[in-house]
């Protein structure tokens, strides 16, 4: 049990890695027992754009011949 105790403090005070490849947004949470970080990417709303752009234009594509024939 102290083993986990001592590995779970050496965890807390380790640093952020600095290996990071792209800026992100940091929030920090920190109570008497919890301490919570969450990163958010910076250019995950472009990345989606990029992922999402060609099944939505084939939908929309899609959509107008369909409507078209009607």
């Amino acid at each position: 049990m102290n083993q986990r105790k001592d590995t779970y403090r050496a965890a807390l005070q380790r640093g952020p890695d600095t290996t990071a490849p792209r800026p992100a947004k940091v929030a920090q949470l920190h109570t008497r027992y919890v301490r919570v970080t969450i990163e958010l990417d910076a250019a995950l709303p472009r990345d989606l754009l990029r992922w999402m752009e060609s099944p939505v234009s084939a939908i929309v594509r899609a959509g107008a011949a369909v409507l078209q024939r009607l």
